[in-house]
């Protein structure tokens, strides 16, 4: 099997030491070289192929925005996760990032200690098995180690929580156990193929007055090529849920309103549902649909997080099930784990239109792929297909 290489660039020597152990201390990973600004690593890539590259951003002589636009210049398509300590700081910057290509982001924690890196280490490892391992697997690679890695760190957090939701019931002999029953998936090679079960809906679809979306790993990206693509006189509102933390979730709006024929706002408590409009959850708090005399409204909420997540997608679909019926489209897009799921498959009985990303397009073929096997998709799509499909389903069933 191969291994998954990293190229590190940050202008610390201690923090290019700390971050290297942390990765090559896990299975199927290893760092192939280190830089210690945007010149060197451009420098390194003449020669070497890593899978990932792990990008600071405040490097003296070239910093991680100009290496950004270099590599766009060049045409390197490896993908980039920044780590930074200015990411908490400058949210601007870091959707600026992402922008320029950045698949995703991690804030450094304050401070150049190993405990306070260790502190996102799991976040690390997540990313540079999700982006990179996806990246390896396209380039005719073949990994297993790091998805085995995150399968032991995510699998028992994931099914702990679906044991607290009532999902699942309690091992007997054992918390969690290392093998959920119900198998969510993180990893397309790693989980064997089920074929989806069955769902027979309450009534049949009405016509779409709104649209819920739900989205995780690869979400930042994939989502901008949605947005820029959809009808501009796209006649109904779309509520999404978005893992990303809080304090940046307004300027990764404002990046999507510039690219999008649609307004895009961070959704705020109280805000009435317009057609036309798109809402982002906040970070840190989920989003619910609150029914009004006049026009239905935004509801935010600090409750607990389900399936680790707040926001979470099951607490929006949740909500629009309740509401909408049979008169809503669901979409679930890349992700890890199975936030989203069971809430479309409540969406689907009622009636809803639905749709999931396929397999091939997804970073992380999770969250649709546990909604494609509990019945709740009618549909997968690709992601270069998905705003095509969302603009010709809700044309269809428009009043």
């Amino acid at each position: 099997m191969d291994d998954i290489e990293v190229l590190v660039c940050d202008d610390s020597a201690l923090m290019r030491n700390l971050i290297t152990r942390i990765i090559d201390g896990t299975e199927g990973m290893k760092v192939c070289a280190t830089a210690m600004n945007g010149k060197f690593a451009l420098q390194k890539l003449e020669t070497l192929k890593p899978d990932l590259i792990l990008l600071d951003i405040e490097m003296p002589e070239m910093n991680g925005v100009q290496f950004l636009e270099e590599r766009k210049k060049m045409g390197i398509n490896i993908p980039v996760v920044i780590l930074s300590s200015i990411a908490t700081e400058g949210a601007s910057v870091t959707m600026k990032c992402l922008e320029l290509g950045a698949s995703d982001f991690i804030t450094k924690p304050s401070g150049s200690t190993s405990s306070s890196i260790s502190s996102v280490g799991s976040f690390i490892i997540e990313k540079i098995a999700s982006y990179g391992g996806r990246y390896a697997r396209l380039h005719g690679k073949h990994i297993s180690g790091a998805e085995h890695y995150m399968q032991q760190a995510k699998l028992k957090e994931i099914e702990a929580q679906a044991v607290k939701d009532g999902i699942i019931e309690k091992p007997k002999d054992s918390p969690v156990k290392s093998e959920p029953s119900f198998a969510p998936t993180l990893f397309s090679s790693s989980v064997k193929k089920k074929e989806p079960d069955v769902i027979t809906p309450e009534r049949e679809g009405g016509p779409i007055d709104i649209v819920v979306l739900g989205i995780s790993t690869g979400g930042p990206n994939a989502l901008r090529e949605v947005f820029k693509n959809l009808d501009p006189k796209f006649p109904k509102p779309i509520l999404v849920v978005q893992h990303m933390p809080a304090g940046f979730t307004r300027e990764f709006a404002a990046s999507l309103d510039r690219i999008c024929p649609l307004n895009v706002k961070e959704a705020e408590d109280g805000d009435p549902i317009h057609p036309g409009q798109i809402y982002i959850a906040p970070g840190d708090y989920h989003i619910v649909i609150e029914k009004s005399t006049l026009c239905n409204v935004i509801k935010l909420s600090s409750a607990e997080p389900r399936n680790g997540h707040r926001p979470s997608a099951d607490a929006l679909f949740e909500s629009c099930a309740k509401i909408y019926k049979n008169r809503a489209l669901g979409v679930i897009m890349t992700g890890m784990g199975r936030d989203g799921a069971t809430q479309l498959a409540e969406m689907r009985k009622q009636g809803a239109w639905t749709i999931g990303q396929d397999e091939e397009s997804s970073v992380v073929y999770g969250m649709p792929r546990v909604a494609w096997e509990l019945g709740a998709v009618q549909k997968q799509v690709s992601l270069e297909k998905m705003a095509e499909e969302m603009n010709s389903i809700v044309k269809e069933h428009s009043k």
